[in-house]
């Protein structure tokens, strides 16, 4: 079964015994308004077990200089222009040091259009191109904070996190400097180049980029520690639920009558799944195939 059907099969479980636990809050983007939290327990349809994967080395991480180096010539100050972002994140409620370092780290300048350059560390959400958006510092941190706020840092060196939508490829960095692999699958092929293009010079080892259907996810690299989606579908694909490991969490916006609220997904058994309803939000549409 779907955990977005809005047809529960007879053994989906409700009532008191299931409430909600309390869960980190998302700012929405736009828009006002919270949906009440729900919980309940899902069991997809049953499908054969997905192949084992063999794990490939976290990588190398991305150092410091490198960074400031490839910002040479941007008319800011990026490293005090980062400073203050992470202070404003820190002050709306960001706690994870990790998270908070890795938006530190991450150059978010040039993930977007020299125009807009001056006004990379505002939270807001820009234009990238191919009417896509970059989201904004906020969203990102808070999305990724949830993710990770149930795998110990010092696990997280070998955790495995799938995101569905590159984008120009600036969320993919940050998760890349708080996890030790990630796969990110943009299904547009303009912006799969440029997030390529803009993420080279910051030499990600542990990144793998992927053009193609995210709904289908990355069955060969599966099972994933994390799974983030950064658009809106009506449901969350059953593939996906199925790549998700016993523990870990998935995080996707849906859209259901035009109204998108945030969904998290935990996985807490070979057949049992729990979803909680977070915040209001906005994404651009979750497509099937590619372009």
């Amino acid at each position: 079964m779907n955990p977005n059907s809005k047809d529960p099969s007879p053994t989906t479980q409700t009532g008191p015994d299931l409430a909600p636990e309390v869960a980190p809050e998302l700012a929405p983007e736009v828009g006002s308004g919270e949906p009440a939290p729900a919980r309940r327990v899902m069991r997809p349809s049953p499908k054969p077990p997905l192949p084992p994967q063999t794990r490939k080395g976290a990588g190398n991480r991305v150092a410091h200089a490198a960074f400031e180096a490839a910002a040479a010539g941007v008319g800011l100050a990026p490293e005090r222009a980062r400073q203050r972002m992470v202070a404003s994140l820190r002050a709306s409620g960001i706690r994870d040091e990790g998270v908070l370092e890795a938006m530190q780290q991450v150059p978010r300048h040039l993930f977007v259009e020299d125009a807009l350059a001056s006004r990379a560390y505002e939270d807001v959400a820009l234009p990238i191109g191919h009417g896509q958006t970059i989201s904004k510092p906020s969203t990102v941190a808070r999305m990724i904070e949830i993710i990770a706020a149930t795998i110990p840092r010092e696990a997280r060196s070998r955790a495995q996190v799938l995101e569905v939508g590159t984008g120009c490829g600036y969320q993919a960095a940050v998760l890349a400097e708080v996890f030790g692999e990630v796969v990110s699958i943009e299904r547009v092929r303009g912006l799969a180049e440029d997030a390529r293009a803009r993420l080279r010079p910051l030499r990600l080892g542990n990144l793998r980029l992927v053009f193609g259907d995210g709904r289908l996810g990355a069955p060969s690299a599966a099972p994933f520690d994390g799974i983030l989606l950064a658009a809106a579908g009506a449901e969350i694909p059953e593939e996906l639920l199925l790549q998700m490991k016993v523990p870990s969490r998935l995080l996707a916006p849906i859209d259901s009558g035009g109204r998108q609220s945030l969904h998290l997904v935990e996985r807490v058994g070979n057949e049992t799944w729990h979803l909680t309803v977070l915040d209001a939000v906005r994404f651009v549409p979750l497509r099937a195939g590619t372009t």
